[in-house]
């Protein structure tokens, strides 16, 4: 295990208090060795599938649905954004028209202003929309072309475009396992020592998985990148 000093303590201080968030649902990890040659190591906070995630997952998304479209309609009713014939159509009309929705719209109207009405209503659509339930980060290696990292949000409406980087074979001087500490905490994370480059890469930088995942991740990225054999099973941790 290297120590590599503190290049990047800041961001991993950070990234503490977002693994923190994410603390009922520990990150997982899991290996895929498709030939000697090629790894994939997935480090995700979303639980196993079962029956009751599944319904909690569609509960939470109906939920979330209808809170979208009761704020969207409140602000386009608040603003008048809707023309007079689109209130008037068949299948809306009866919507606006119901005491529920009209009891909303006294409720939220003024003394409220426009103002603050509209950027309470744009918080909520954003929640609706952009809150991420679970991170996934992903390590490829590729021995003899280089190690690829991703990391994904998923939203209510399906993944993030994951944000990624590749470092070819020639430009990785080595991976190595670094330490960070916050107070009495200390956090074990690995980093990719990138030649010409002053800052390390750190992986999995938002979930900073345990000591046992980071490891186990190092083990098999340099028995993938350097050794012949490599670890040739896949696992599940």
């Amino acid at each position: 295990m290297a120590v590599i000093g503190w290049a990047k303590s800041g961001l991993i201080a950070n990234n503490l208090d977002h693994r923190r968030q994410n603390a009922h649902h520990p990150p997982h990890l899991y290996i895929r060795r498709p030939s000697p040659t090629t790894a994939e190591y997935t480090v995700t906070t979303r639980p196993p599938p079962s029956l009751t995630l599944r319904l909690a997952l569609v509960s939470l998304t109906t939920l979330r649905l209808v809170l979208f479209l009761v704020a969207l309609l409140l602000l386009t009713t608040h603003l008048s954004l809707l023309p007079r014939p689109v209130t008037q159509h068949p299948y809306l009309h009866p919507l606006l028209a119901s005491p529920p929705y009209q009891a909303l719209v006294r409720l939220t109207g003024p003394p409220l202003p426009a103002w603050a009405f509209a950027a309470a209503a744009c918080a909520v659509l954003y929640v609706c929309f952009a809150w991420q339930l679970h991170t996934t980060e992903r390590l490829l290696v590729l021995r003899g072309l280089g190690i690829q990292t991703s990391t994904t949000g998923e939203g209510v409406w399906g993944s993030w475009r994951p944000a990624t980087r590749f470092i070819p074979t020639e430009k990785i001087r080595d991976v190595l396992i670094n330490e960070a500490f916050r107070g009495f905490e200390v956090r074990y994370y690995l980093v990719v020592l990138v030649e010409g480059e002053e800052e390390v890469v750190v992986v999995f930088p938002r979930l900073l998985p345990r000591r046992r995942i980071v490891e186990a991740v190092w083990r098999g990225v340099r028995g993938c990148l350097y050794e012949q054999g490599g670890e040739g099973r896949g696992e599940k941790g």
